[in-house]
């Protein structure tokens, strides 16, 4: 039949309509517009409805163009009817658009002519549909005639919605909208240049009016993303909070939140509080607080804490307050006087949820459901009967009992049952079979071993703390820090036992009590431990060591703060302590404890990273990369990663000159130079961790500086893979670090042997714990690299299994601040580790503590008893945006809670017999009956 033949021209004519908008329904109007040519001459090849349709069309217009203008109206009216219900396929134009359309020019000067008035308002809406087949030809017709017509209407009669005009024309008007108001230029606040020709007509609040009904129409046809993305464009995204409704926020929220790592600073912020609004306005409280805790705002944060009046919400909401370790006063009222009511105000139970204390009993109860909490020895650990190698002398035993040290520690972390430190018999203890600073480990090893456990642990601690040999002391007091690390307790013991030691001559003891405070207190943002601590920073009669520790005790206890007194004594002794003082490998701990306190803030470090460029040592150009790294830890920020790999590509031949100038001073000076770039490495991990595509896309660009970066680079690049994936041992990173592991440069294959066990750490991960045990028959030679594997299986069977040092959580949207000040601590060790870890430091293995974290979900009843129900857990699928309700997670498999959940893992209840306070289940989840459940039972009997 003939209408075939009209059909046929369109694919072959539309590609260059494709440019605009990939839109199928415009894609055919750009081929009826060479089409309607050839129409005319074969206007007999047209059906009889089709031809009469068009000469209805053709009269419609003649109407238009009589003098009489009774009969405007009607025709208009009767030409919108007929182009509103014209149906047609998805992929062909609506017939009325295609006969109008060599029209089109000619009633757009019939227009001009029209005098103004409703009809006039009437025609310009009509040209507004029509536009669409011309928007190659005469750009943003739909929006200008849309604008035009909009401004003829009286106040009292509006036009009509655009989505009357259906779906296409919403979206071609969303598209012009974002191209218009892209054009406009703003000058301070008003809007400038208005010489165009084709001008499109109203102010930019006229556009974004527009976009508003816009958005409106999507989000009521399942169309989310694209509103937010419209209203975007436009700046204006806080709107969304009025025109969202109770089936449209969840997804418009998730997709936020999704986009935020792809934004550019101060709009990732804005989507946050944007979503945030959201949630709080539809109440739903653990999803508005964990926005809070992202963006760090104590205001917001005590705001949604107190928001909820069902105190079983509250304690679900205080877990996860202390999940992130918030510090308690931000719950307090701000207001002076009312301090001691506000004390008084937050019940028992809450305060215990608050401050972590039952994370210890309930640790231990985990690991009995999972049955590990028999304590391992060291051989379960090593296996080394499968390792191949042959019976050889023990090599330095000081260095293997040192490795068994820690590997007996992080296996048994948490626990409190190990047979070498905690359950061993009087005088027969781990410790003496060290020696020196060996001692010092193997003594805070103990607190490890009863980690968040304060009352057994420190009576257990205790008894070191009166020995006669200083390393033992010293190892006690570390000790009572970490066991205090992420649970806070009334009693305040850490502060109480390791005050007095602070002011103490020997170093031992001043560092280890400086240290176990920054462990015991991180994230606290304690005044009083600032009080105490602060003076080491400035006395500069002092060595560097201690100064710097005391500045990274500070960096983890105010860690993400930006606390300004903090960073400007810092800043202050960076400028005046001597270059000597400055060169030492301790400089970069001090530097550290500043790029701390600014994790996660963004522009905020602006001002200091301009003062520390004023600094004249070059250790200024180490502390600009670190704090800036910092800045955007987890932002998955592409510019900042830019900007650090350009640091790693310049500085080459800096050096050579530098070599040249100070051939006859001291040779410390010219390695010092470039320690920058090995930050720059991991702080391009640092920012890359936080979103899933641009950590896999950071992994090829390892590969690059391995092949072709200095080896300071080179040190660096197994450190940063770790950091990227902690926790979460993927196959292609294993491979890799698997192949550095065997470097001919010995500090490379170090740190990577370290690395994967970072990766692994407390997975079990049996390939790991096989490519481990080769690694100790290849190197049972070489004490160092043998000592590495020991510690690294350790790392990988830590906690047996149940523990994680991953710093995301809450389904890795809420990255832990102090997790990543620990384990940015534990990396600055390694980037120069035989000043450190295999000198008389290796106690700094300990700064992984404030990011171990147990990985279990653990549901409860409203009493905070244990309540054992079925969860489905299985790897965690991205389902944001898909139609529809796609299941969240994939090969899942039925487990009755308490239950060990991968980094990658997602759990869900198998049965709907309970509702979940809490929207992730993940940590500790208070479940509540659901009262509907009941009835359905019966209903199957």
């Amino acid at each position: 039949m003939n209408p075939t033949k009209v059909t046929i021209p369109v694919p072959a004519k539309d590609p260059k309509k494709k440019k605009e908008d990939e839109k199928p329904e415009e894609d055919g109007k750009g081929a009826a517009a060479k089409k309607t040519k050839d129409e005319e001459k074969e206007g007999e090849d047209l059906s009889e409805e089709d031809l009469q349709l068009k000469n209805e069309l053709e009269m419609l217009i003649e109407r238009l163009r009589e003098p009489n203008t009774e009969l405007y109206r009607p025709a208009l009216e009767t030409l919108r009817t007929l182009i509103r219900t014209s149906t047609s396929s998805m992929t062909s134009v609506p017939k009325p658009l295609k006969f109008l359309h060599s029209h089109y020019l000619g009633l757009q000067d019939l227009y001009e002519t029209w005098s103004p008035s409703e009809d006039k308002s009437l025609f310009a809406d009509i040209l507004s549909v029509l536009a669409m087949t011309y928007s190659d030809t005469q750009p943003r017709g739909t929006l200008r005639y849309r604008l035009l017509s909009a401004s003829l209407r009286p106040a009292s009669a509006p036009l009509s919605e655009p989505g009357s005009w259906g779906h296409e024309y919403v979206r071609h008007l969303a598209a012009e909208l974002g191209e218009e108001y892209s054009l406009r230029e703003f000058d301070e606040e008003g809007v400038e240049k208005a010489s165009e020709e084709n001008k499109v007509p109203g102010t930019v609040d006229d556009l974004r009016t527009l976009a508003v009904e816009c958005a409106t129409f999507l989000l009521q046809h399942n169309a989310e993303p694209d509103a937010v993305d419209l209203l975007e464009e436009l700046e204006i995204v806080d709107r969304i909070v009025d025109i969202v409704d109770e089936n449209t926020y969840e997804r418009v929220c998730q997709y936020m939140i999704r986009c935020v790592n792809l934004l550019p600073p101060p709009d990732d912020i804005s989507f946050l509080r944007t979503a945030h609004r959201i949630y709080a306005k539809h109440h739903k409280f653990p999803q508005a607080l964990s926005l809070s805790i992202r963006l760090a705002d104590p205001e917001l944060i005590r705001k949604d804490f107190n928001a909820p009046a069902n105190p079983t919400m509250k304690k679900q909401l205080a877990f996860l307050l202390a999940r992130a370790q918030v510090p308690k006063e931000w719950l307090d009222a701000p207001s002076e006087d009312s301090m001691d009511d506000s004390e008084s105000e937050l019940p028992e139970d809450l305060l215990d949820c608050l401050s972590n204390t039952r994370l210890s009993s309930q640790f231990k109860e985990f690991g009995k459901e999972l049955n590990v909490l028999e304590p391992k020895s060291l051989e379960d650990v090593y296996k080394s009967h499968l390792e191949n190698t042959r019976p050889t002398t023990t090599v330095d035993s000081a260095k293997a009992n040192l490795a068994g040290t820690f590997v007996n520690a992080f296996v048994n972390a948490g626990f409190g049952n190990d047979k070498l430190m905690a359950k061993a018999e009087e005088g027969n203890s781990w410790v003496y079979k060290n020696k020196d600073h060996g001692m010092l480990s193997a003594s805070a090893s103990l607190g490890l071993s009863l980690l968040w456990d304060t009352d057994e642990g420190l009576s257990q601690v205790d008894r070191y703390t009166y020995s006669s040999e200083e390393y033992i002391k010293a190892g006690a007091l570390l000790a009572t820090g970490i066991l205090n690390s992420g649970v806070r307790t009334e009693a305040d013991a850490a502060l109480a036992l390791l005050g007095e030691y602070v002011e103490n001559k020997s170093v031992p003891l001043k560092t280890s009590a400086i240290t176990g405070l920054g462990l015991a207190y991180a994230g606290s943002q304690r005044e009083d431990v600032l009080q105490l601590l602060l003076p080491y920073v400035a006395d500069e009669t002092l060595s560097m060591e201690i100064a710097s520790l005391t500045s990274l005790a500070l960096g983890f206890i105010f860690v993400g703060s930006g606390n300004g007194e903090i960073a400007s004594t810092i800043l202050q002794t960076l400028m005046e302590r001597e270059d000597k003082q400055l060169d030492e490998k301790w400089a970069r701990y001090m530097v550290l404890g500043l790029a701390l306190l600014y994790l996660g803030l963004q522009d905020a470090s602006d001002a200091t990273i301009a003062t520390l460029k004023a600094i004249e040592h070059q250790i200024s150009q180490l502390a600009v990369v670190m704090v800036d790294m910092c800045s955007f830890a987890g932002t998955g920020n592409v510019l900042k990663v830019q900007e650090l790999l350009h640091h790693c590509d310049e500085h080459i031949e800096k050096k050579e000159k530098k070599e040249d100038d100070d051939k006859d001073s001291s040779p410390e000076e010219p390695p010092k130079d470039d320690t920058f770039q090995a930050f720059a490495v991991i702080g391009i991990a640092l920012v890359a961790m936080g979103e899933e595509i641009g950590a896999e896309m950071s992994l090829r660009q390892f590969n690059h500086l391995m092949h072709y970066g200095e080896p300071v680079i080179r040190k660096a690049v197994p450190l940063a893979l770790g950091l990227v994936s902690a926790s979460n041992p993927q196959l292609p990173i294993m491979d890799t670090l698997s192949k550095y592991s065997h470097d001919s440069d010995l500090q490379v294959a170090l740190n990577a042997i370290f690395a994967m066990g970072l990766i692994g750490a407390g997975t079990n991960n049996a390939r790991l714990a096989q490519m481990l045990r080769q690694l100790a028959g290849y190197y049972y030679k070489e004490p160092d690299c043998l000592f590495m594997v020991r510690i690294a299986q350790g790392l990988v069977h830590m906690g047996k299994g149940t523990l994680t040092i991953n710093p995301f959580f809450n389904d890795r949207t809420i990255m832990s601040r102090t997790a990543v000040a620990g384990l940015l601590a534990t990396l600055t060790a390694f980037t120069e580790t035989k000043g450190f870890i295999l000198d008389k430091y290796h106690w700094m293995l300990y700064f992984l503590v404030p990011s171990m974290y147990p990985r279990f979900l653990i549901t409860l009843d409203e009493e905070l008893n244990n309540l054992p129900v079925s969860v489905r857990v299985g790897q965690a699928v991205d389902v944001v945006g898909q139609a529809g309700k796609p299941r969240t997670i994939s090969g899942f498999q039925t487990h009755t809670t308490p239950v060990r959940l991968g980094t990658t893992e997602r759990a869900e209840l198998a049965t709907e017999e309970y509702i979940p306070f809490a929207h992730v289940l993940e940590g500790f989840v208070i479940l509540q009956k659901n009262p509907g459940w009941e009835k359905e039972d019966k209903m199957d009997i």
